[in-house]
């Protein structure tokens, strides 16, 4: 797998959809585990492709290496609420406890 790969934005959503509520990884996480390590830009921008995407990815799950959500406000807001649904606590705009409640698929995932 390489972030060249046509179906990379499938593999990015298919990586996202097994972060566990409460959890969150990160863009770059999901591009290593991929073997795209340099391309966590590349998973950010799928990321932002989700409108009609089925089955639903949880977005709000995925944030930066330094537990931050990233986006425009309204959006930052609105990942701060799902996440707080599940558990998650974010002051501002980061993931507080990040080191706790981070999940690496790298070492998660059995694939």
């Amino acid at each position: 797998m390489c972030a060249a790969d046509a179906n990379f934005n499938n593999h990015v959503f298919e990586v996202a959809r097994q972060v566990p509520p409460g959890r969150v990884t990160s863009y770059g996480a999901i591009a290593r585990f991929l073997g795209a390590g340099n391309w966590s830009r590349k998973v950010g921008k799928a990321m932002g492709l989700l409108d009609g995407v089925t089955p639903p990815v949880p977005f709000q799950r995925v944030v930066n290496s330094q537990g931050r959500l990233t986006g425009d406000t309204a959006g930052i807001e609105h990942r701060k609420a799902l996440l707080a649904a599940e558990g998650v606590m974010v002051i501002g705009d980061k993931v507080q406890n990040f080191k706790t409640v981070y999940w690496d698929p790298a070492t998660e995932l059995d694939y």
